[in-house]
Formats: C-alpha cells, structure tokens, sequence
C-alpha cells in the first residue's frame, strides 16, 4: 500500500523572473541553431543533409544528435544556473528576515 501525503508547503519562488528570463532566452538560442542550421540547410541544400560527415553517418543525423546532446547541455546550465540563483535569492531572503 502507498501513502500519499500531502505536498511539502514550499514559499514564494524569488528567483522566478530570472529562471524566466533565462529560460526564454535558451530556447531562443536553440530555436535559432535548429531553424537557421537544421531547417536552413533542409530548405536551401537538401542534397547536403545525405552527405558522410562522421563515421559512416549522414549530416542529418549527425546534426539531429548534436541537437539533443545540445539540449541536454542546456538543461544542465539551466539546473545549474538556477540553483545557484536560488540559494542566493533565498539567503538575501533570509537575511532581510532577520533585520
């Protein structure tokens, strides 16, 4: 049998506009590389996505899986970013408290 408890009560999310800005601003970045250089070269050169570029792999390919791999470095940066955005927002909260 599982227990289901309520959530843990957590406060307001200080850092909430910066992991806004910031998370705009990285899939803006990523929309660009995937819209001007995946997109682009489907668009304009078609015949350039079947060329060999990485062992025996196809261009399409080897940029379809730059893509997720660039994904996933930007979710890392974006964690890391945003934690550490925390805990500062959340000691200067704590701090003005005990003033």
């Amino acid at each position: 049998m599982m227990l289901h408890e309520p959530a843990a009560q957590s406060g307001k999310d200080l850092a909430s506009p910066y992991k806004m800005r910031l998370g705009v601003r990285m899939f803006t970045l990523y929309a660009s590389i995937y819209f001007i250089g995946f997109v682009g070269i489907n668009v304009v050169q078609p015949k350039l996505m079947e060329k060999i570029v990485f062992m025996g792999m196809n261009l399409a390919i080897v940029f379809g899986m730059g893509l997720i791999v660039f994904a996933l470095i930007l979710a890392l940066i974006y964690n890391h970013q945003c934690t550490q955005k925390e805990k500062e927002m959340n000691k200067a909260g704590a701090d003005k408290g005990d003033e």
